[in-house]
């Protein structure tokens, strides 16, 4: 397990140094030209790489093992899945003072998800639900050889119960903490997942959803790919449908209460770690996150 100092490591990213690791690990790409995209998100740098792929290079070690996750898994999952899933076509070793694994993946075209464009759409619900129907029937016989692997579990709602508290004693008075309370505490005591391990995406928001010409079109960022519960997936219900589009996507999905109680329990807990450490600098984040608890609220 790494240490807070080596979590705390952000190594200097620029086009030199992804240049140079292109070029001498990946030299039939040597030619090609290099573009930073931006914005990236939080857990990489990444750069277009010509016009069919993309370099993500970790920024932190908590992104550290995405990387070699997805070459392993992502081909396996993406024949069974309804819409497109990055295709990895090489991972990258450390050098040149870059000191984590990195990746080159297919890229894929679109524009990320928006609540304006999707909250209301039962298609897009069902879409949805129809991709983590796949997603959590795919390969069974990968999931029972290995359940074990550390790199494929997650943690439980139990195991953000200090944190949820803190973050809801933190935003009192902005958010109804005594309505929070009560769903956190129905979330923690709902019956646990009691069938056979199910893949989940594990990051299941918005701003992992790709769309064309405002339809759905791909998933992306599978860095908490896992086996276990599926309730931390159905964040998505909160984060971006309506209420209308959320019956849709129940339905679809066919959630018992239990695992939809813990669902409420996830979209909480998330949205509260993420408002907490960025909403005061990021307006986006603010409104995001903000109408998830509020969604998770309501159920």
């Amino acid at each position: 397990m790494a240490t807070g100092r080596t979590t705390d490591i952000r190594p200097a990213i620029d086009a030199t140094l992804v240049r140079r690791l292109v070029d001498t690990q990946f030299p039939q790409w040597a030619e090609l030209p290099l573009e930073l995209f931006d914005p990236a998100g939080s857990d990489h740098v990444i750069y277009r790489l010509g016009e069919e792929l993309s370099v993500r290079v970790p920024r932190h070690a908590g992104a550290i093992r995405q990387a070699r996750k997805e070459y392993e898994w992502l081909p396996r999952l993406a024949p069974h899945l309804p819409l497109a899933i990055p295709v990895p076509v090489g991972v990258g070793e450390p050098d040149f003072g870059y000191p984590w694994p990195w990746a080159v993946s297919r890229w894929l075209d679109g524009e990320v998800a928006t609540v304006e464009t999707l909250a209301d759409s039962s298609v897009a619900a069902v879409e949805l639900a129809q991709f983590l129907v796949a997603l959590q029937r795919s390969t069974p016989e990968a999931i029972a050889a290995d359940d074990a692997r550390e790199d494929l579990t997650a943690g439980s709602l139990a195991d953000r119960d200090d944190a949820t508290r803190a973050a809801i004693a933190q935003v009192d008075g902005t958010f109804d903490a005594k309505s929070m309370t009560e769903l956190w505490d129905a979330a923690l005591s709902a019956p646990g997942w009691d069938r056979p391990p199910v893949w989940f995406h594990g990051d299941f928001h918005t701003g992992n959803l790709l769309t064309v010409d405002g339809r759905l079109s791909a998933v992306i960022d599978f860095g908490g790919l896992g086996v276990g519960d599926p309730a931390c997936d159905l964040t998505i219900a909160f984060a971006l449908l309506s209420e209308g589009s959320r019956a849709a996507f129940r339905a679809a999905l066919g959630v018992d209460d239990a695992t939809w109680m813990r669902g409420r329990g996830w979209a909480l807990a998330t949205a509260l770690n993420a408002y907490t450490a960025y909403a005061a600098v990021n307006p986006r984040v603010a409104a995001q996150t903000s109408r998830q608890i509020a969604g998770a609220l309501i159920g």
